[in-house]
């Protein structure tokens, strides 16, 4: 796990806690959430380490993962048991920075690719009032059995590259209808000319989008 305050002051009292994607570790999101205009916020970040798990779509070799995925469909990356004890490893992640002081009120959960559906499932299930949640590339795994305790007006932005060979952005899309069908009305949803990956004014419309959902997040 990496922590790092982007703000040049000892104390912040908002916090995002970042997932990355398949293969990658914290420090690939840690670098994102250095880069301007999201380091110009003063926010906390703490960015995650998914456990080290054989994934089947490649060959079983050993990789940081949060589950288990055997294919290229959608429904190839529905490992139950995976998504669960990830969750719950989360869930522990956030009721530390509570204990830490953070309001749940302001911290966000977010990520890329598979940390993004494992952000957008977490807060889904997460019974505390958080600030919003990041899902960025990503899709709302296990959607079938989602019974989610998330108030409706909680933020979520989600965005998606509409090349991405991927995670296809019909998938995004999926989740974001199944979104609002499930009565979350407060969606940010953003499409951008890129393959699998996060563009700059994806990382501009991050930022606009943080600080306009957590208070004290910008800079005095």
């Amino acid at each position: 796990m990496t922590t790092f305050n982007s703000k040049d002051v000892l104390l912040t009292n908002c916090c995002v806690i970042w997932m990355h994607g398949l293969g990658a570790d914290g420090s690939d999101m840690a670098s994102l959430a250095a880069m301007q205009p999201i380091a110009n916020l003063a926010l906390e970040h703490i960015c995650l380490d998914a456990p080290v798990r054989a994934v089947t779509l490649n060959a079983g070799m050993h990789m940081r993962a949060w589950y288990d995925i055997v294919g290229l469909a959608l429904t190839d990356r529905e490992d139950r048991e995976g998504i669960l004890q990830s969750s719950n490893q989360i869930m522990d992640v956030i009721n530390e920075q509570v204990r830490a002081g953070f309001a749940p009120e302001n911290i966000v959960l977010a990520g890329f690719s598979q940390g993004g559906a494992m952000a957008l499932y977490t807060a889904l299930h997460c019974h505390l009032p958080l600030a919003g949640v990041i899902a960025l590339s990503a899709y709302l795994p296990l959607a079938l059995e989602c019974k989610p305790v998330m108030a409706k007006d909680t933020p979520i932005f989600l965005g998606s590259g509409l090349y991405d060979p991927l995670v296809l952005p019909v998938w995004t899309a999926q989740s974001k209808d199944w979104l609002m069908a499930n009565g979350f009305n407060n969606i940010t949803w953003k499409q951008y000319p890129m393959e699998h990956a996060i563009c700059p004014t994806e990382i501009q419309d991050i930022a606009n989008w943080l600080a306009s959902q957590i208070k004290g997040a910008q800079r005095v």
